[in-house]
């Protein structure tokens, strides 16, 4: 179909539900499969739009490369990727939902480091008496990267997360970490807490494009409130 326009939406969870809730609310109802394991929707009476249910991380990918058109998003995973890839890709409007923020946190009982500046100190202090690097976990090496060498800090290393990079300290794989959380229950609860200056991104859902899509998308965006 020539005027196809394709979606990608997260395939799980809140970010998923509060997506087919923004399409309802703009009067475009996401018909769902009664499969658990359907990765395609359509919208009611509109057959040139067609919904892939998707990780939201390849969300930014496939918008990057051109497969889809339209996708529902973090914005932190836009910034942590590639420049290339950000380039391709433009943010349409920022949603009301998938609020969260990227921080550096660190272990409960490290009373001396409440900064980024003490971080430093400690950074230096771990090279000079093990000769090893601070080791921080996290699924976030590039934005982590950026952000830790503008603070100048440069006496560490990033460890890549797999999954819960909160047990990371407590098992001996990293020092501290950084990570994405809406309500900081999560760190809290693993012994963990956020720098005084420790935020990184302030990070929400967004409605992204493809710029090279975006002359044939103007009028379906138009109609998006």
């Amino acid at each position: 179909m020539k005027n196809l326009i394709t979606i990608g939406l997260p395939s799980k969870g809140r970010l998923k539900e509060k997506a087919i809730a923004f399409f309802d609310k703009n009067d475009l109802k996401v018909l769902q499969s009664k499969k658990e394991r359907n990765y395609f929707s359509t919208i009611q009476n509109r057959s040139n739009l067609k919904i892939i249910y998707l990780h939201a991380k390849e969300i930014i990918q496939r918008l990057g490369d051109g497969t889809l058109d339209i996708g529902i998003s973090g914005l932190d995973l836009l910034n942590e990727s590639g420049k290339n890839l950000q380039e391709k890709i433009s943010i349409k409007q920022k949603l009301d939902f998938g609020n969260a923020n990227l921080v550096v946190a660190v272990p409960d009982d490290w009373i001396d480091v409440q900064t980024i500046a003490d971080l430093e100190e400690v950074a230096f202090d771990i090279r000079s008496k093990r000769n090893t690097r601070l080791r921080v976990a996290t699924k976030y090496p590039n934005l982590t990267n950026s952000f830790l060498i503008s603070k100048g800090v440069t006496q560490y290393k990033i460890i890549s997360s797999l999954g819960a990079t909160e047990t990371y300290p407590f098992i001996g794989s990293s020092e501290i970490i950084t990570d994405i959380t809406s309500t900081g229950k999560t760190l809290e609860d693993n012994s963990l807490r956020v720098l005084k200056d420790g935020l990184i991104l302030k990070s929400t859902a967004c409605l992204f494009v493809a710029k090279k899509k975006a002359a044939k998308l103007q009028p379906f965006l138009n109609s998006l409130r």
